[in-house]
């Protein structure tokens, strides 16, 4: 089964709630290496099925 294409607004929307989520542990949350690792692993898992999804 094939996945369909995401619409630009989707993409824009997943974008801004990872960004405003990252800000948000930045500002309130102890910044420790975990917390990086976290945030690097979280915007793979966002960030490429994006990629995928434009590259088609």
């Amino acid at each position: 089964m094939t996945r369909r294409k995401l619409s630009q607004t989707q993409i824009a929307s997943i974008v801004i709630l990872w960004i405003v989520l990252v800000v948000y542990i930045l500002l309130y949350a102890e910044i420790t290496a975990f917390t990086i690792i976290t945030i690097l692993m979280s915007g793979a898992f966002v960030l490429i099925p994006i990629y995928k999804s434009l590259k088609k």
